[in-house]
């Protein structure tokens, strides 16, 4: 089994440690039945009572690599401007961050990004990360918005060699409601660290043998009413 090493380079506190996506499954998921009605049965037309939490592939996301998250509450406000001159309202408002300690947020100027499809039109903060991360050789780290949570932000995400560089990694962010107020408390996921071995890909498109093979799986997947891409087709994936 591979390796990758969290380490904390701002001396927050442990409780706020990264953590294998699937020790911190989010709430709504936990909550919602596996069936329709709480009951295992077909429903016609081939359709059976399974809900989204029997859905592999979902799960499979949701718990995909390590859950970084934020390490003293933020607060979001949002202020009006006003004449440095005249003290006068403009009418115009800006998001205010503010944090009892450490300094969880820094900002990258509009203009770096301006274009991005993310961008509304204000600096894009930045969360910063303690954690620097290893990987082995020949690996390297996606990080993405934790996926499938009710989350107010969304985080750039990127790559990075996390083999070669070791340095933490920052998260600039934009809020999903640009008029968003509240509370983000400490201990809220704010990326997910999905690290994959770099490979060397070339794309081609499929051919007869390629359609009848996907024809098989097709007609395998529909031999069973409950789970059977579970049972046919998963394949195990393992992040402790």
């Amino acid at each position: 089994m591979e390796k990758i090493i969290f380490t904390n380079i701002e001396g927050v506190p442990l409780t706020y440690q990264p953590q294998p996506a699937f020790k911190v499954i989010p709430e709504w998921y936990k909550n919602t039945d596996s069936y329709i009605g709480t009951e295992k049965k077909p429903m016609g037309e081939g359709r059976t009572s399974a809900t989204i939490k029997r859905c592999m592939p979902v799960f499979d996301a949701m718990v995909s690599g390590y859950i970084i998250t934020s390490y003293v509450d933020v607060y979001v406000s949002q202020r009006e401007l006003v004449e440095a001159e005249t003290g006068k309202e403009t009418g115009k408002f800006i998001t205010y961050y503010e944090w009892p300690s450490y300094k969880p947020i820094e900002f990258h100027p509009l203009e770096q990004a301006p274009n991005h499809p993310l961008s509304n039109e204000e600096a894009y903060p930045k969360w910063i990360n303690s954690w620097g991360i290893k990987t082995p050789p020949g690996y390297s780290t996606l990080f993405i918005t934790p996926l499938h949570r009710d989350l107010p932000f969304t985080i750039v995400p990127g790559v990075v060699d996390t083999d070669t560089y070791t340095a933490a990694v920052n998260f600039p962010f934009v809020l999903n409601n640009k008029n968003f107020e509240g509370l983000i408390p400490a201990g809220t996921p704010i990326a997910q660290a999905i690290p994959f071995e770099r490979k060397s890909w070339e794309m081609e498109i499929g051919n007869s043998e390629d359609f009848e093979k996907q024809l098989k799986d097709s007609i395998l997947l529909r031999t069973r009413f409950f789970d059977s891409y579970k049972h046919i087709f998963r394949q195990v994936k393992e992040y402790k």
